[in-house]
């Protein structure tokens, strides 16, 4: 019950972001280092008319790794195919994905430090040589077979980088990690959001949120949502401070953005360690 409730939040959650996620460059907010970075990359590809180099972005969850990615798709102007570690079992299942690309296309991996073996063995011929061997029979009779693919683009993405082998890593042409956000930062993304959840918020109730979303976009629009049905549900609908404080207090979110469990944990470390 417990994990059906889990996973319900979690496609919840997945929704809220399709729906808020940038779409424009200049929606992005933060990240500029990395931006910087990417705009560089994408226009020598274009210039040269080549698809971008295997990018690899790392960081804590919620930072926009996938939002980059459909950013980067929509300025190479090609389609993106979305997948993660895990959902890749075997080798036949990358097979499938690889083979339905067309040339150009970005082919995300989520969680990409989570592929098993095989499946990465196999991706290595992928990404260098745009060829897949696939090995037709078994025992002595069995022989190769190499398929040539179109020449396409994955972007990994991993909150675990120190999990990913030397080997997968070193195919990344570009390699970008993702940092915490700043309030000022969030705010923006705050005031964005409330722009296309047509919720009216003044300048206090913004900055307030994203002093408690720990640096994360994604925490910060999930408290906006939960103020937002707050506000529409205890007050006219409109989000001031009062409803903020009123909302997340109820949902045990402290002025630091901490919740319930957050500090049971700290407080566990500090009862098995410190005392």
């Amino acid at each position: 019950m417990a994990k059906d409730i889990k996973k319900e939040e979690k496609i919840e959650e997945e929704l809220l972001f399709n729906n808020l996620r940038a779409s424009e460059w200049d929606e992005f907010f933060g990240q500029e280092g990395v931006k910087d970075s990417l705009h560089i990359a994408i226009s020598a590809a274009k210039k040269r008319k080549e698809p971008i180099e295997h990018i690899l972005l790392y960081g804590p969850p919620g930072l926009g790794k996938t939002t980059i990615s459909h950013l980067i798709a929509r300025e190479m102007g090609v389609n993106i195919k979305i997948t993660s570690g895990p959902a890749i079992e075997r080798a036949g299942d990358l097979a499938s994905i690889l083979t339905n690309l067309e040339k150009g296309d970005v082919l995300f991996i989520d969680e990409i430090h989570r592929l098993n073996k095989v499946v990465e063995e196999t991706l290595y011929p992928a990404m260098e040589d745009y060829a897949l061997d696939i090995v037709i029979g078994k025992g002595p009779s069995a022989r190769t077979l190499r398929l040539d693919l179109p020449k396409f683009t994955i972007v990994g993405a991993t909150t675990r980088i120190g999990l990913l082998s030397g080997p997968l890593r070193d195919r990344f042409g570009v390699i970008q990690r993702l940092s915490f956000y700043d309030p000022v930062e969030l705010a923006k993304i705050v005031k964005k959001a409330a722009v296309k959840l047509q919720v009216e918020i003044d300048n206090d109730s913004i900055h307030e949120i994203s002093k408690r979303a720990r640096g994360t976009p994604r925490i910060a629009l999930k408290l906006l949502k939960r103020v937002r049905d707050h506000a529409q549900v205890k007050g006219n609908g409109k989000i001031n401070n009062y409803m903020v404080d009123e909302c997340l207090e109820i949902l045990e979110v402290d002025k630091v953005g901490l919740d319930k469990g957050d500090r049971r944990y700290l407080l566990s470390i500090i009862d098995k360690y410190v005392h």
